[in-house]
């Protein structure tokens, strides 16, 4: 192949260049050179900063530059080609990372380093990265036995195939379900905006009527707002099926033997390293100092919410009966109730807030609320080489010099991952040559598409989740640091990563930012006071349900990792029964497989960390309370914000930052005030 735009050097990824054929060659290329490469840094004996680390940081990059857009078109722009591609790779790259890891010469020089004259000479940042280093190398088995780092690598490598057959499976059976509708009054309940992307589904496919499919601006009003009953629990169960052994689908898709491989290969990864649990093993990065103390924040958090959820949910079963005619009150009904009692208690729903949140004002908004807290600005580039017609491209200015950038996805489409993420496209980091690569994010949501030639209108829960997002992308963004290792979210431990965005989204409660955020799609105006006092008082609207059901995946996520060791799907079952049985709220269904498309575990980067959004969560609220005390636009707190936390990225423990922008520990008033939670534990 004479020209491969993914071993070419590029500030940004060609997207209309890349093709399924690029990929396995340009990887292989990639990482054959950089093993030679590092093979011969080692030779050269050379443990200086500049010569060590500063090299061994390049190869890894010119890795990620190449291999970042293909993970990222493979999220968002899915085919059975790319697909394929994508799947060559991992084993490569799990062995070459594994191999990294494990070299004792690369291991050796950093130590050197470590041990030198020169280390102490290193900034604050450079030291972090050696210590970090040093400790992965442990943590990837450098010290095993021969025997026991090839058993290492072996079960990196199956876990990188398991993570994306998960994903796959999930991405399969969300697409394989849908139900077309030629009789409108099935739809009864259903707000027009919903009606405007069924009909659009059905269009798109060449169908008559309405689709309903399995992706989330399809399944999330049918749940809440259809009359059908039927159709609720028909939805609702295909959906809580995906890729398991139940429902429509059953066994075409399924992830129980891959959640059961997973988890027992897990545990034999934290024992070969010698922790006792893959959750201990899972702590050695992170704020929480052990498995004692998580499962003892959790089950706080639960003492104290669990009596109001269980209140909450005896008044939504009341008023179901009493309201609604429902004796029996279902999980496929409990959206729909909640909606219902929401609307009955203050006047609002989730489609009476839309016409206020036309999308492009969101954005705007969102721009708006950034550059009074930080001082930025934002510049549309339309000639970026984007993936897709949806993609708009951002670059932030300070002091009209661009300083990073990112690539916004707003809507759901086939072929797309579900969900909304942040991930890395550049990190900001000075190359070898002395020149500032900037950083640039990818920012991807699944909202509901424009239809009929008018802008998307948002929801207020898409409005935070545009918010949420935009905040992991400020923490990559606004970075001050330059080594690649600790810039952004990089080293940052993964119990605090989700400070940041959890602290975005309170401006988009306060009269403040829905000012700069919100105005309505026909008459321009900002959102009336009367509208405003009936969000504000929706807010914490059976908010320990909400907690609770976190609490559940928290719980099911750290004790699987934790208690079990080598289960089958049906242990796996039995453990999150029991989990709900402790803090579940609303009945389950003996069908349910939500596990098996919990993604974030056995997909993503929360295997005995989705605690982290909880505890997080505890750090958000009390920064946020902060700005509460000052102004909620305080630009000498704003300032403290970016410089304490999101400048300084991975360089100090997560602990020291909260502590220098708070002047203290963090404090869980402020969540339990934030969520309306009566401290009933107190």
């Amino acid at each position: 192949m004479s020209h491969n735009p993914l071993l070419e050097t590029h500030r940004l990824p060609p997207f209309e260049a890349i093709r399924p054929e690029h990929v396995e060659p340009a990887i292989d290329q990639l990482i054959q050179e950089n093993r030679d490469a590092i093979d011969a840094l080692v030779q050269r004996s050379d443990t200086s900063w500049s010569g060590l680390a500063k090299s061994l940081e390049a190869l890894n990059d010119r890795l990620s530059q190449a291999w970042s857009p293909v993970s990222h078109l493979n999220a968002t722009m899915n085919s059975p080609e790319l697909r394929d591609a994508y799947q060559a790779c991992l084993g490569k790259l799990s062995a070459y990372g594994t191999w990294l890891g494990q070299h004792e010469g690369l291991f050796k020089a950093f130590q050197a380093l470590k041990d030198s004259a020169e280390y102490a000479t290193l900034d604050e940042a450079q030291r972090k990265s050696v210590d970090n280093t040093l400790r992965d190398f442990r943590l990837a088995g450098v010290d095993l036995s021969a025997e026991d780092k090839a058993r290492f690598g072996e079960i990196q490598a199956r876990l990188s195939t398991l993570s994306n057959s998960f994903s796959n499976h999930v991405l399969d059976a969300t697409q394989a379900w849908h139900y077309d509708i030629t009789d409108e009054t099935r739809l009864a309940g259903l707000p027009e905006s919903a009606r405007d992307t069924l009909r659009a589904n059905a269009e798109a496919k060449g169908v008559e009527g309405w689709r309903i499919t399995l992706d989330f601006p399809s399944f999330y009003p049918v749940m809440t707002y259809a009359e059908d009953r039927a159709l609720r629990e028909m939805v609702y169960t295909a959906f809580v099926t995906r890729a398991s052994d139940q429902g429509p689908n059953a066994g075409e898709f399924d992830n129980s033997d891959v959640m059961a491989e997973i988890v027992k290969l897990r545990r034999e990864i934290a024992e070969l390293l010698g922790f006792a649990t893959y959750a201990d093993y899972s702590l050695a990065t992170k704020m929480a100092s052990s498995p004692a103390q998580v499962l003892d924040f959790l089950n706080d958090l639960a003492e104290r919410a669990i009596p109001q959820a269980k209140e909450e949910f005896t008044t939504l079963k009341a008023y179901a009966h009493d309201e609604l005619g429902l004796d029996d009150l279902k999980p496929w009904d409990t959206g729909y109730a909640s909606e219902k009692l929401r609307e009955a208690r203050y006047a609002i729903s989730q489609e009476e807030l839309r016409p206020y949140f036309p999308a492009p004002k969101a954005i705007e908004g969102l721009f708006k609320v950034t550059g009074k807290l930080y001082g930025v600005t934002f510049r549309e580039n339309n000639q970026a080489p984007k993936w897709h017609s949806d993609v708009r491209f951002f670059d932030i200015l300070e002091d009209g010099e661009p300083i990073a950038g990112f690539y916004l996805d707003l809507y759901a489409r086939e072929g797309k991952r579900g969900g909304a993420w942040m991930d890395e496209c550049r990190v900001r980091r000075t190359q070898q040559d002395g020149k500032l690569q900037l950083p640039v994010a990818y920012l991807t949501c699944n909202f509901t598409r424009p239809v009929g030639g008018k802008p998307a209108l948002l929801t207020h829960d898409e409005v935070l989740t545009l918010f949420h997002e935009f905040g992991h992308g400020l923490h990559h963004m606004l970075t001050r640091q330059t080594v690649a290792d600790i810039s952004g979210i990089n080293g940052v431990a993964w119990d605090a990563v989700e400070l940041p965005s959890q602290f975005m989204e309170n401006f988009c409660w306060e009269r403040e930012g829905l000012d700069l955020i919100a105005s309505h799609v026909d008459t321009g105006e900002t959102i009336p006071d009367a509208l405003l006092a009936k969000l504000q008082a929706a807010r914490n609207f059976q908010s320990a349900m909400t907690m609770a059901r976190q609490l559940e995946f928290s719980l099911f996520d750290f004790r699987l990792h934790y208690e079990l060791e080598a289960p089958s799907a049906a242990d796996i079952q039995t453990l999150l029964d029991d989990v709900r049985a402790n803090v579940a709220v609303v009945p389950r269904v003996e069908f349910n497989r939500f596990q098996h498309s919990f993604s974030h575990i056995f997909a993503g980067g929360y295997a005995a960390g989705y605690y982290s959004y909880k505890w997080a969560e505890v750090l958000s609220a009390d920064a946020y309370s902060a700005f509460e005390e000052n102004g909620v636009f305080d630009t000498a707190t704003g300032t403290r914000f970016r410089q304490e936390i999101l400048e300084k990225g991975g360089s100090r423990d997560a602990a020291e930052l909260f502590q220098a922008f708070r002047g203290r520990e963090p404090s869980i008033d402020a969540l339990l005030r934030h969520s309306g939670i009566s401290d009933q534990a107190a």
